[in-house]
């Protein structure tokens, strides 16, 4: 990213971008930076904007062919198209000898590295990788746009903030808007704020749920199980994300008793840091081989449903159950 802020900055540009990687946030926020930089936000004759599979090759091609109207640039966005998963030789081919007054920017969630379409615009142009920042970053980012209106937080506040939304970039700046918005009149954001008004994600609450089956709070997770219920969220999912709790704690689990650090922890599984640590106190609270049954008890639960042994609803209450008691 620093390398787009650069071209942005000195007006050096490459003929071709691909922005690409989970991060939806940052895609659309260089997508649109690039564009603003290369033509203006008001240029319409020069724009031309594609999105999703299926796109003709021969139309891009042909409108990349095309002069700009009284402009320097003629700028094409292409973005879900699925052209870095799928063979694209023709229009890696001819990127290749594109006119120097075009310009092409890929925006896409996959990419794959050995595709030619990726080789070539690595070669001749600019690959982005929009990966998620780490916690360092994120917390930083949080801080700034908080402080950009006025008003202090403390850094026990903006973890409170993380460990309740969801770390995708784009929820993140939907919650901070209406954070911003419930504390108009503030100096200073706080963790009841943030408790009273940001939605809380379906995967803390699991979190909040295998945590009261470790402390064999049966009651509370129950009611937790209930809420997700109510919320209208599936016992499926429900299911698929105790099984994806259950597993993030035994990859912990066992790297912690290996003596690792939860840095180390989270470069070696791609977690993000500050989720390791909050999952830390939870591992303690299980042995490995605990953790491996309930992992097979989900897998079995899993099939007793799908083979209609057993509802949805009470194969998920009764692992709940079983690991509460």
């Amino acid at each position: 990213m620093r390398t787009l802020n650069e071209h942005i900055k000195t007006g050096k540009f490459k003929n071709v971008y691909l922005l690409y990687g989970p991060e939806v946030y940052l895609r659309k926020q260089y997508r649109d930076k690039l564009k603003t930089a290369l033509i203006g936000d008001d240029d319409t004759m020069n724009y031309n904007y594609f999105e999703g599979k299926g796109l003709d090759v021969k139309s891009i091609i042909s409108l990349a062919e095309t002069m700009p109207f009284f402009a320097e640039r003629r700028l094409i966005i292409i973005e879900n198209s699925g052209f870095f998963s799928s063979s694209q030789d023709e229009l890696a081919d001819y990127i290749k000898q594109m006119p120097d007054t075009t310009f092409i920017i890929f925006a896409e969630e996959n990419a794959d590295k050995r595709n030619k379409l990726y080789k070539t615009v690595s070669s001749v142009g600019y690959a982005a990788n929009m990966a998620s920042p780490d916690e360092k970053t994120l917390k930083r980012w949080i801080g700034s746009i908080i402080r950009q209106e006025g008003k202090n937080v403390s850094e026990r506040t903006v973890e409170k903030f993380l460990d309740t939304v969801d770390n995708d970039m784009e929820n993140i700046r939907q919650e901070l808007e209406k954070l911003l918005c419930y504390t108009v009149g503030k100096d200073i954001v706080d963790e009841d704020d943030v408790a009273q008004i940001c939605s809380v994600h379906t995967e803390n609450k699991i979190f909040e749920m295998i945590n009261n089956v470790a402390m064999k709070k049966q009651r509370e997770a129950l009611r937790l199980y209930d809420d997700l219920l109510t919320l209208k969220e599936p016992a499926m999912r429900i299911l698929y994300l105790i099984a994806r709790q259950f597993n993030t704690l035994l990859q912990i689990k066992e790297l912690a008793v290996q003596g690792f650090s939860s840095q180390i922890i989270a470069e070696r599984t791609g977690m993000k840091e500050f989720v390791v640590r909050k999952n830390m106190g939870l591992t303690r609270k299980f042995s490995i081989e605990e953790l491996k049954e309930a992992l097979t008890d989900c897998v079995r639960s899993e099939e007793a449903v799908k083979t209609g042994i057993m509802n949805d609803q009470m194969a998920v209450e009764l692992i709940i159950i079983r690991y509460s008691a």
